[in-house]
This record gives structure tokens, sequence and C-alpha cells, in this order.
């Protein structure tokens, strides 16, 4: 599978899309027009390992809400990742058996080198 969880107004996700060798072969899915599904989301758990790997603390809503100042559960970052699409750490890379998640230098470089194997 070559598949990439984005959000198409970030402009962070736009300039590493911009680096993924041969994107025409990527489906592409803006988690804010087409939201991510709870089926999608338990195969991205799957692959990552938890659901806290898929959860972003960076997002603006994150203290907004508190939840800075809550302990969450596996179920809790389920929750929020399904009801708000910026909970979602991105952009999610499928490649393969192979998932990239975020947009650290370190993560970007080798979603780069798989893509272009993949």
């Amino acid at each position: 599978m070559l598949k990439i969880y984005h959000l198409a107004t970030c402009t962070t996700c736009q300039r590493i899309l911009k680096e993924v060798p041969k994107l025409k072969r990527f489906e592409l899915q803006d988690i804010k027009t087409q939201p991510i599904t709870p089926a999608q989301v338990d195969e991205l758990k799957k692959m990552a390992g938890s659901y806290e790997a898929l959860f972003s603390r960076v997002a603006l809503k994150y203290r907004a809400l508190g939840l800075n100042t809550m302990t969450l559960t596996e179920k809790d970052y389920r929750k929020y990742i399904l009801e708000e699409y910026t909970f979602l750490k991105r952009p999610v890379v499928v490649v393969g058996d192979q998932l990239f998640i975020g947009n650290a230098p370190k993560t970007v470089k080798a979603m780069v080198a798989a893509a272009a194997k993949g």
C-alpha cells in the first residue's frame, strides 16, 4: 500500500509531499475533507504500535481542551484523533508495511528513501 494521510492546507505537509519520489503512485487523503475512519486509524495503530504514536501534542486544541493536564489512555487518543483531524500527527505515510509518522527530518528522510524503493 502506498498512502499518505495529510492536511492540504498545512505548509509543512505540502513541503514534504514535494520531496516524495513518484508521488503519483500514492493515494493521498486530505484528512480535513476526507476524515480518517475508525478502521483506518485502527489499521495505523496496528502498524505504529499505539494510538499515542499517531497523536499530535502540538495541535492547538491540545492545550485549549486542557488535554495537556490530563492523563490520556489509548482509548482517549483514538477518540480525539477520530473527533478532530488536527490530532493526527502528520503526515502519516504508508509505504508497504512501513509507517512514517510526522515531520521530523529523520522521519522524512527515511520515508523519502522508502518511497524511492517502493
